[in-house]
């Protein structure tokens, strides 16, 4: 099973990749980044961290809908 290590790897990674400037990347470099982003938020999803983030999404999108009814 991946730990949360991995998962801060893979943070520490994302954000390094992210601060490049965006006229210096190439397609495939963008296209990297997403894949681990996506592998970031798979390892993170099963997590009680991830857990806890989702929940707090849906209800922030809840209060957002109710706001604007």
């Amino acid at each position: 099973m991946l730990t949360i290590n991995v998962a801060v790897l893979l943070v520490v990674v994302v954000v390094l990749r992210l601060r490049r400037r965006t006229e210096a990347r190439s397609r495939f470099d963008e296209k990297m980044t997403v894949v681990i982003v996506l592998a970031l938020g798979i390892v993170l999803a099963p997590t009680d961290f991830g857990q806890g983030i989702a929940g707090f999404l849906g209800r922030l999108v809840g209060g957002v809908s109710q706001a604007g009814q």
